[in-house]
């Protein structure tokens, strides 16, 4: 009874730590990389359970909390469509795959949550922040992924959840690519 007393008086998690522990709970599936354009369902759409690619890892986490990415994104560029990037040549909006495109996620995390500075402090990258990079060093080849808790073998940086092609894992990353792009978003 005494246990149970405690637990209750424990304070609830808070958002970063619930989306971090939605992240690392990702890494206990099995996914198969897979890019290719897919007709999902709208509102609420997925790509097949088992496949899917950076973005899937960072949908399904916010997913589990109640969050549709694809719905916010969707009905964001419906009104705003000209604030996000012209890489697809689209001309309008795709709620099939427009919230699994890293520069459309960048652009939805600025304007809904807080642009944080980029830079080498491992200390300003939080447990839920979201974080993007460009894996090649010339030309584009965007990723994203979301801060752990948990922190590398010399314990100097946080650990990132990430789907980078081999499926959903927790490396220490942060600093292995190009960081373009670090966020905090928490719906209100």
């Amino acid at each position: 009874m005494i246990l149970l007393s405690l637990v209750l008086a424990l304070p609830p998690a808070s958002f970063a730590q619930r989306l971090v522990d939605a992240a690392h709970e990702r890494t206990r599936h099995r996914v198969v990389y897979t890019p290719a354009y897919v007709r999902i369902g709208y509102p609420g759409g997925d790509v097949p359970t088992g496949t899917g690619v950076c973005t899937d890892l960072v949908i399904r986490a916010y997913r589990s909390l109640g969050i549709d990415l694809q719905r916010l994104v969707h009905e964001d560029m419906r009104r705003h469509f000209s604030a996000y990037p012209k890489l697809w040549a689209l001309t309008k909006p795709d709620s099939n795959i427009d919230h699994r495109r890293v520069p459309n996620l960048r652009v939805f995390f600025s304007r809904h949550g807080q642009s944080l500075p980029v830079g080498r402090n491992p200390s300003a990258y939080l447990p839920g922040d979201v974080v993007t990079w460009n894996l090649k060093s010339r030309g584009s080849l965007p990723h994203i992924g979301v801060v752990s808790s948990r922190r590398s073998g010399d314990g100097k940086r946080p650990l990132i959840v990430h789907n980078i092609g081999a499926g959903p894992v927790l490396e220490d990353l942060l600093f292995s690519y190009r960081i373009t792009g670090h966020y905090r978003f928490a719906p209100k």
